[in-house]
């Protein structure tokens, strides 16, 4: 009975992130032809740092009270009342719904406010009041996506995985559209092609809203009257301040690495009187190389946590099944998470030239560095992988406090390594300095993890909740596969003689994917990494 149950489980995590996962895969793929056309329209020039600029701005928010604080405290929540009493579920979801929509409103009102006051007031500058003018433009997006961010995960809470990651896919159908309109037109690089994108995006927001809306339609039942939710309420929004002191903090890291690549453009070429290390470009060039680590992290890093995390919160009163479901998506997320970041070290020449040089002459200038960018990223995608896993266990037994602690923590140390890498590295040192406090996170959170769990499984701390003997040794068997491929990978990078054109390296990037991937995949098949049967809709339980 115990083996089934553990199969059970299993298959049900690895089901869930499978379809959260599958569907995500297709946004990101989409997301990857967005960024393409983009640096077709804009390349790396100010206009195209301005829009990635305006662009962060409302997605900072969506990290941080839809995905992020919000989506943490209220998914446990919403999942323990729609498994007891959906009176209540549906009475929380839309006192939850209302006061967000109403909250993020007044913020952006707000910020709109302060942007057209400093539009005003700053000395005049083309570049400076382009950037302005896009986030007043694209500020609407803010609310409606923190909303439908909300929405999706009312959507995984009632097992609709795929749904819930939808998201993204109309956010780039839209964008792709006007990208599109502005190859085929001949309208490159110029102001209107920026806030027709704009207005794209915020419309592609209000359709976001619409279509979870209608998906919910049979689950839930939107009503006026909350009373029975207040106090549930109260438990979220308790938990929810400390979660966004700390989840903030982790957005303040992205916002602080807008606000040093933008520099150049925002203030001024010197600082202090000292010429600035990063130029007009650099936002643009961090920005899109960003999307390539996020690739395989949002299709299956984040996949995994955030089918993990209604599964953690309605079993966080049964120690051992809460354990197991942990170590599971510690598991399968390092079995991805690992392989991708050495992955992206070594294919990082070939992919940027492939993804950025083809589209604008402009851009291919500076695929060297955006190689560097990526390089220094690489390293953080399997830690923020395990990152993701972790928080959401902790959240999931309503401890705020703890994640909160080690994320000030972390963005303390990203900042001092970002002031003082980027005077060696340019924008690359930004990414080194992401890397490094998401490794460092990782380490801290690992140790809390297994004494706060430990504790929790037998009372003394002797029983090991997150990295008992089975886990550790198949943590041993991912590191060996992944050693095996960069092997592989590396053999045949040292044969093949470096290319200069778009279609070698695009020959060379697909050699070098597939003889990797088949490595990885041969090296987890003879070390017997259970991981792989799961994602493969085998019984063999993780």
């Amino acid at each position: 009975m115990e083996a089934g149950q553990e199969a059970s489980h299993a298959g049900a995590l690895a089901g869930a992130a499978r379809a959260f996962g599958g569907v995500t895969l297709l946004s990101r793929v989409g997301g990857l032809v967005r960024d393409v056309l983009l640096v077709r329209v804009f390349g790396a020039t100010a206009t195209g740092s301005a829009f990635a600029a305006a662009f962060a701005i409302p997605n900072m928010f969506r990290r941080l009270f839809g995905e992020g604080a919000l989506s943490a405290a209220f998914v446990p929540e919403y999942a323990r009342a729609v498994k007891e009493d959906p009176t209540l579920a549906d009475q929380l979801a839309s006192w939850t719904v209302r006061r967000l929509a109403l909250v993020t409103g007044l913020i952006m009102l707000l910020a709109q406010a302060a942007t057209v006051a400093a539009l005003l007031l700053a000395p005049p500058d083309p570049e400076r009041a382009l950037s302005l003018r896009l986030i007043v433009v694209m500020l609407p997006f803010m609310p409606l996506v923190c909303v439908a961010a909300v929405l999706a995960g009312m959507l995984q809470v009632h097992g609709k995985f795929a749904a819930s990651a939808g998201g993204a896919l109309v956010l780039n159908g839209f964008i792709i559209a006007v990208g599109l309109w502005s190859v085929f037109t001949g309208t490159l690089g110029g102001e209107t092609t920026a806030y027709v994108l704009g207005v794209a995006t915020v419309l592609s927001g209000v359709t976001q809203v619409w279509w979870f809306a209608r998906v919910l339609r049979p689950s839930v039942r939107w009503t006026r009257g909350t009373a029975l939710a207040r106090e549930a309420a109260g438990r979220m929004v308790s938990r929810f301040v400390p979660v966004m002191i700390g989840m903030g903090t982790l957005q303040l890291n992205g916002l602080m690495d807008t606000l040093i690549a933008m520099w150049p453009i925002w203030v001024g070429p010197t600082v202090f009187g000292v010429l600035y290390p990063l130029d007009e470009a650099s936002n643009s060039i961090l920005s899109f190389t960003m999307r390539l680590y996020q690739f395989p992290l949002g299709v299956f890093g984040i996949a995994v946590a955030t089918a993990a995390l209604p599964l953690l919160s309605r079993h966080a009163d049964e120690p051992a099944h809460f354990s197991r479901t942990l170590r599971r998506g510690l598991r399968l997320s390092l079995f991805i998470g690992l392989p991708a970041s050495a992955g992206l070290l070594l294919v990082r020449n070939d992919l940027t030239y492939v993804m950025f040089a083809g589209g604008n002459a402009g851009f291919g200038e500076q695929v060297g560095r955006s190689a560097a960018v990526l390089m220094g990223f690489a390293p953080g995608v399997f830690a923020y992988a395990l990152n993701h896993v972790y928080t959401r266990a902790f959240y999931a037994c309503g401890d705020t406090r703890t994640p909160v602690r080690i994320a000030i923590g972390a963005m303390g140390l990203n900042l001092v390594l970002n002031l003082a890498l980027i005077w060696h590295l340019r924008e690359a040192g930004l990414a080194w300095a992401t890397s490094t406090s998401a490794v460092a996170q990782c380490l801290v959170l690992g140790a809390l993890a297994e004494r706060r769990f430990g504790r929790r499984l037998d009372g003394g701390g002797v029983a090991h909740a997150v990295h008992d003997r089975p886990t550790v040794l198949a943590m041993a068997r991912i590191a060996g596969a992944t050693a095996l491929m960069t092997g592989a990978v590396l053999a045949v990078d040292a044969l093949w003689p470096p290319a200069e054109r778009w279609t070698p390296h695009a020959v060379r990037l697909g050699v070098l994917m597939a003889v990797g991937g088949g490595a990885y995949g041969l090296a987890a098949v003879l070390l017997r990494c259970d991981e792989l049967p799961a994602l493969l809709r085998r019984s063999r339980p993780v």
